[in-house]
């Protein structure tokens, strides 16, 4: 026992003599990486960032557009299916400009209208009529709906696919910078001639965080590209629904 207590003294002073413990200059927090990186890394780094925070805005963008583009086409689709004379339809679209069946349907609409005055016939009316006018082609109104219908989806889709080229894009930018600061980070240890650890571990570390970027900005794009993609195919649909109910009227009313 005594000897077992002269042993726990001795490591006791053995620790007091070496006091506390001094940072090894490695610190290898994210700045502090960052910060430490090459130019070509750090260049890597800001177009990373450029990318995501595009990414980032196009996708508020978009949500709030096709948002209000939900709301509205549900309140035209309303209006549309309770009026009874296209006039009052029209009436309306100013107000709900922001939805894609607003497109469709002033563009069926002036076709339609072109067509009635130009066989002497008077305004567009879903409800017949005694002596109705009649249409020359419905197939020129079916296609002045698909010529508005690929506008309207244009326009949905604008600046979408910049996510997806961020997407791809991304990953490969982080990891050139990777390879490039593994290559720095091997020329240094050659220059140190040491490769223990504590010399090898930062540069590493730094190089990796170009990669973890890349990957920062491409997920969320692919995520909100796919989602972004299936809300406007589901206004695809909608589109198509509307423009066989718009050629239904028109033919029952007007042929």
């Amino acid at each position: 026992m005594r000897a077992l207590g002269t042993l726990i003294l001795a490591l006791q002073d053995q620790d007091l003599s070496l006091g506390p413990t001094e940072p090894t200059g490695t610190e290898t927090d994210i700045i502090t990486l960052v910060l430490n990186a090459g130019w070509v890394v750090k260049t890597v780094l800001v177009i990373l960032l450029a990318f995501s925070a595009a990414s980032w805005a196009i996708v508020f963008f978009k949500y709030s557009q096709l948002n209000r583009a939900k709301r509205q086409s549900a309140s035209f689709l309303d209006v549309f299916r309770k009026s009874s004379r296209f006039s009052e339809v029209q009436a309306v679209c100013d107000k709900l400009a922001s939805s894609p069946l607003v497109g469709l349907f002033l563009s069926g609409y002036a076709e339609l209208n072109a067509q009635l005055r130009s066989s002497g016939g008077g305004e567009s009316k879903p409800s017949g009529a005694a002596s109705r006018p009649t249409l020359r082609s419905l197939d020129a109104v079916d296609r002045a709906l698909l010529r508005a219908s690929t506008t309207e989806v244009s326009k949905l889709e604008h600046r979408v696919s910049f996510l997806a080229t961020t997407a791809s894009i991304t990953p490969y930018i982080g990891l050139f910078g990777t390879v490039w600061g593994i290559m720095t980070a091997f020329q240094d240890i050659g220059a140190s001639g040491s490769s223990s650890l504590g010399v090898v571990a930062p540069g590493i570390a730094e190089a990796l965080v170009a990669t973890a970027l890349g990957l920062f900005a491409a997920i969320p794009a692919v995520y909100f590209y796919n989602d972004i993609t299936s809300q406007i195919k589901g206004f695809t649909n909608e589109m198509e629904d509307f423009s066989m109910e718009f050629l239904t009227i028109a033919e029952r009313n007007f042929s």
